[in-house]
């Protein structure tokens, strides 16, 4: 049996950047993209933890030590700079392997630096 997991998630990032006139997705500082273990294209899940909006996209790689949470296209509307979101990506794993699986976790410093 397979279940979904936490994976990777960057909790308390502060928002940077809000780009309606853009096709989609968060762009985020590739730092803390590897901190967390996710990658360009992944899908991933936001929790606006200022006014409890939770949508999903793909992640872009920003500029490494940019400290960049860009929410683009329509996710833009669900956020304003200066909010702090989750952002969550999950896996399917096995049962068995799920138990024993750790999760990246990374808690961003002001400037969402690590």
């Amino acid at each position: 049996m397979l279940i979904e997991v936490l994976k990777s998630k960057l909790h308390c990032a502060t928002v940077t950047e809000a780009n309606l006139h853009y096709m989609g997705s968060i762009t985020i500082d590739e730092d803390l993209m590897d901190a967390a273990n996710m990658i360009a294209g992944e899908k991933v899940q936001i929790v606006n933890n200022n006014n409890g909006e939770r949508f999903e996209t793909y992640i872009i790689k920003g500029e490494r030590g940019s400290g960049c949470i860009c929410l683009n296209g329509a996710a833009a509307r669900k956020v304003v700079v200066g909010d702090e979101v989750i952002i969550i990506s999950y896996a399917m794993m096995d049962f068995e392997e799920a138990k024993s699986f750790k999760p990246s976790v990374v808690f961003p410093k002001e400037g969402n630096k690590l």
